[in-house]
């Protein structure tokens, strides 16, 4: 299995990204992929070269991450990602939600985004493959006993890859980081 570190995070490596994630799937029998998609783009491009290989799930940002009683992931996209065997998982994230409400309110930060914000120490994908393997063993998607891939990304697209030991979120500290995969050198 090869790895490799991006010069630039972004979108522009969503395919490598994914041809990676291909070869972990392959080579290492990883049995379940985790995506984030907030459009969808990224999880159809992922479903085209992964949906017969692996247990595809699909993290959305919450509605009303961008504005109020907004999902920014238009109904159709979902259903044809559904459609395609994906799992769509659109719930709180596990960095962020009561914490952030009493960020804005108060103006104090509460240790769930101190974890976000210590983990963007190594990219912001890596937060996002981190946060949404969480959500997605919350939901019972993936399982807390078996290894699975899950990406990440800066912005839109994917630029980062881990294989990871997924934990429920009341069992943070027994999520594991088994490999990085890929991810950007500069961010």
């Amino acid at each position: 299995m090869r790895y490799q570190y991006f010069s630039r995070p972004g979108a522009k490596n969503t395919s490598e990204v994914l041809e990676m994630i291909l070869s972990g799937v392959e080579e290492k029998g990883i049995k379940d992929v985790i995506i984030p998609s907030c459009s969808g783009r990224t999880a159809l491009e992922a479903a085209q070269l992964l949906k017969e290989k692996a247990n595809l799930v699909c993290v959305t940002h919450v509605t009303g991450f961008s504005e109020p009683n907004v999902q920014e992931m238009p109904p159709e996209t979902r259903q044809k990602l559904e459609q395609m065997g994906l799992k769509v998982l659109t719930c709180q994230h596990a960095f962020g939600g009561v914490g952030r409400a009493v960020r804005k309110k108060l103006g104090t930060y509460q240790i769930d985004e101190i974890i976000a914000y210590t983990l963007r120490t190594f990219g912001q994908g890596v937060k996002v493959a981190i946060e949404i393997a969480l959500m997605a063993a919350d939901a019972g998607l993936v399982r807390t006993d078996r290894d699975c891939i899950s990406a990440g990304g800066t912005a839109t697209g994917i630029d980062t890859a881990l294989i990871l030991t997924p934990a429920n979120s009341a069992d943070f500290f027994d999520l594991k980081v088994r490999e990085i995969i890929c991810k950007p050198a500069q961010f």
